[in-house]
């Protein structure tokens, strides 16, 4: 297909492969190289493919963790699937509770999952702007021994929020309860040992700050207590410790027909991961972006929604101009013509909207969406 180049004034990213850059907390912008290595067709049963698999499984757990005792299993679907894989793999059917600890969307989602699997939870709900009541979960875990369970969201992106992890797996143990932590937009992109912060089980996508492509998920597990998790699944293609041990037992076979061309991307993303310097370097990275990007819309007169001291370098929310001649969706068309797509606001009763920092995405990107953005000023 033809891509109109007439009337753009930011030709540079209008190559036929990649019209715009996508700011946003994934699917992103991802380098050439990985959406080069999609051209190829691998075989779920070849030898070869599944071994990229089991080098994939061994390199997330290095990436996750100096401590031994993880493993990891990869599962088909957006990241949601693996959350729910996750949760209906880790409860057992009988005499288990899930406390979950939200402030954003993908928070309640696990509440939501849990309604559709009949599992009893609890939530705590701490409000959109503001990070877990800590005191509250302790209160919570000192009255309440029927849970056995306590769920949060790392970076929720609903604002770009951090969660304090660590304090909160540090209490969830003292007690101690099973900790699983949705690191979907946080994982590969700020450092952090998965056992340091105490989590059992983790869950990210191949399609965030691994900078990967969309199709899998992938979930590590302290091997202890994935193995105590037979029979308790709820669906059979979620079933979390069917496919690790089919991986396991397999050296790489996934139980159902796999994506084979995602896979190998993000074998390929995970080699410019470790070219570009690990974690550190791109959590570096991603900061700058961050930093420039706050410091450039601050100067064009945007406000941040939350406070910078629980701010990620993921994803930044920023209030809507309170104009009335602003249109979100002119102002999104305005910047998409230009070269740049960013992302709604997903705030109760809050006018926002979202810009990522995450991807294949440099300081210099950063510095041309501020210029898109001041050209763009119509109110």
């Amino acid at each position: 297909m033809d891509i109109n180049l007439s009337n753009k004034p930011f030709d540079y990213y209008f190559i036929p492969d990649n019209p715009y850059l996508l700011l946003t907390p994934g699917p992103l912008s991802t380098s050439k190289s990985v959406r080069t290595v999609l051209l190829r067709d691998w075989c779920t049963w070849d030898d070869d493919y599944n071994s990229i698999v089991q080098e994939i499984r061994a390199e997330l757990v290095r990436l996750a963790t100096s401590k031994s005792g993880y493993t990891s299993v990869l599962m088909q679907g957006s990241g949601t699937f693996s959350v729910e894989s996750t949760i209906g793999t880790m409860m057992p059917k009988e005499n288990g509770k899930l406390l979950v600890l939200t402030n954003g969307a993908y928070g309640e989602r696990i509440g939501q999952i849990t309604k559709y699997l009949n599992i009893p939870c609890v939530i705590h709900n701490s409000g959109e702007l503001h990070i877990p009541d800590l005191e509250r979960l302790e209160q919570e875990l000192k009255q309440d021994s029927s849970i056995t369970h306590v769920a949060v969201v790392h970076c929720e992106t609903t604002t770009g929020i951090l969660n304090p992890v660590a304090e909160i797996g540090r209490i969830v143990k003292q007690y101690p309860k099973i900790f699983f932590v949705d690191a979907m937009s946080s994982f590969g992109g700020i450092p952090f040992d998965v056992a340091e912060i105490h989590a059992d089980f983790l869950v990210s996508s191949a399609n965030k700050c691994i900078q990967g492509v969309p199709g899998f998920g992938f979930i590590i597990a302290r091997t202890e207590e994935l193995q105590k998790c037979a029979h308790n699944a709820r669906s059979l293609s979620l079933d979390a410790y069917a496919q690790w041990i089919e991986m396991e037992k397999g050296k790489g076979k996934w139980r159902f027909t796999s994506p084979t061309h995602t896979v190998r991307a993000f074998k390929q993303a995970l080699v410019e991961l470790q070219e570009e310097g690990g974690i550190p370097a791109r959590y570096k990275r991603y900061s700058e972006n961050h930093k420039i990007l706050v410091e450039g819309m601050e100067q064009l007169g945007f406000e941040t929604v939350i406070k910078k001291e629980w701010q990620s370098p993921i994803i930044t929310s920023f209030h809507s101009p309170k104009s009335e001649k602003y249109q979100f969706k002119k102002f999104y068309e305005l910047l998409k013509s230009k070269g740049f797509v960013i992302y709604p606001g997903k705030l109760t009763g809050l006018d926002a909207f979202r810009i990522g920092n995450i991807g294949h995405i440099f300081p210099d990107d950063i510095r041309n969406l501020l210029a898109a953005i001041k050209t763009a000023i119509f109110w």
